[in-house]
């Protein structure tokens, strides 16, 4: 992890913190399971994020304004979310077109999350097909 992560990270209270490193692993074990590349992790806008070429950034935080929550954030001008939310409507809550909000109790749906991430990580490849072949 580098150490301006590692830094971010410090500031998460620890159930938050938690959750992050998950998603965290899940990025990085997605574009290993994909062959996608090196994976670019630095921050930006102060979040963790994460790029690999072909694909689109994704970042996630946790905001002290809503404390019982967090995100994962895409391009809010690709379809991701859109897509997401038809697919995975009744599993993940989304703000606008670009987060998947948790509550900090809610569960991680892996398999579903790394669907998504899989996507955002690929978009460019994808990006002209039907909902993006979901």
């Amino acid at each position: 992890m580098k150490k301006e992560i590692e830094e971010k990270f410090k500031f998460y209270p620890d159930q938050i913190r938690r959750k992050l490193e998950k998603i965290r692993a899940l990025v990085l074990k997605v574009a290993e399971e994909n062959n996608l590349g090196t994976v670019e992790e630095t921050l930006k806008w102060g979040e963790p994020s994460y790029l690999v070429k072909g694909g689109s950034t994704i970042r996630y935080d946790w905001k002290a304004k809503h404390p019982d929550q967090y995100a994962v954030y895409f391009n809010c001008r690709t379809k991701l979310v859109d897509s997401f939310r038809k697919v995975y409507g009744d599993i993940f809550h989304f703000e606008d077109n670009r987060a998947i909000i948790f509550g900090k109790n809610d569960p991680i749906h892996q398999k579903q999350l790394k669907h998504c991430i899989k996507l955002a990580l690929t978009y460019h490849q994808i990006k002209h097909l039907p909902l993006l072949s979901m």
